[in-house]
């Protein structure tokens, strides 16, 4: 299986090689064939430039420039539908993701359409999170786990991965920023798609600026939010996947997870 790995980068001159070039390394040492697209959203620091130079440096690297106007949900959108893989990720440009959970990741993807990570379970870790950051994170995560009742609580966080057959499903994606990130894994859930849930690592960047404004977007998270839940209860399943995609088990949870194809999983059982 060929993952791809999508890394939206605004202005992130400061973070982007160390973040490429980490990735890099892991996923040949592990022996995963990938690609990585590296999406320049708009930058005015060099960016774009650095990007290109990696890409005539190293083949598995591709520079993009996305093609819609500024905003992060429209870089990844504009990754997503450039990606060559069988699998797809979206990984940090500001290298706060742990490069070792993409190969935990790829595992999982043999036997799942999703794989979910979480820093606020049991094997999971966040480093340097702002006080009040964190505590918004925890209560829109406990929301939404409220709501949708898929017992997976990091839904925000937008380092997950998902098989090809996935991101053809979901689609039309609606949010153009950081909504996203919520909009990808519930389409996933709600539409039928099983899926794992890992302990994921996070670190705080400690280069450049996050673009991420918590004032712009509690009205696009929620607009999402109500969105897909709406489809959920008053679509009468006609966007759920029929049948069962190749080589995915389906089997329910057994783990408490969900009751929607979710499934607790041992990280360190899956790396090995």
């Amino acid at each position: 299986m060929k993952l791809s790995v999508v890394i939206p980068a605004r202005n992130e001159a400061p973070a982007v090689e160390g973040a490429v070039r980490s990735v890099l390394g892991t996923l040949r040492e592990a022996g995963v064939e990938h690609e990585l697209v590296v999406v320049d959203d708009s930058s005015d620091d060099g960016t774009g430039a650095l990007v290109e130079r990696l890409a005539a440096e190293e083949p598995a690297v591709r520079a993009v420039r996305s093609h819609y106007p500024p905003g992060f949900g429209f870089a990844v959108r504009s990754g997503l539908e450039r990606f060559t893989g069988d699998a797809v990720a979206i990984f940090m440009a500001d290298g706060s993701d742990d490069p070792g959970d993409l190969v935990t990741y790829h595992h999982l993807l043999q036997r799942y359409d999703c794989a979910f990570g979480s820093r606020f379970v049991p094997g999971g870790s966040v480093s340097g999170y702002p006080f009040v950051k964190l505590a918004l994170n925890r209560l829109v995560n406990n929301g939404i786990r409220l709501l949708f009742r898929h017992g997976y609580n990091d839904t925000t966080n937008a380092f997950k991965a998902y098989r090809r057959e996935v991101i053809d499903q979901v689609g039309p994606l609606l949010s153009n920023h950081f909504n996203l990130t919520v909009e990808l894994p519930l389409k996933a859930v709600v539409r039928g798609h099983s899926y794992a849930v890992v302990p994921v690592s996070w670190t705080n960047r400690i280069r450049g600026d996050s673009a991420f404004d918590m004032r712009e977007m509690g009205s696009r998270y929620l607009f999402i939010v109500l969105y897909v839940f709406l489809e959920h209860h008053l679509s009468r399943g006609d966007y759920r996947r029929r049948g069962r995609l190749p080589g995915i088990d389906g089997r329910p949870s057994s783990a408490g997870v969900s009751t929607n194809g979710g499934e607790a999983v041992d990280a360190a059982a899956e790396r090995d």
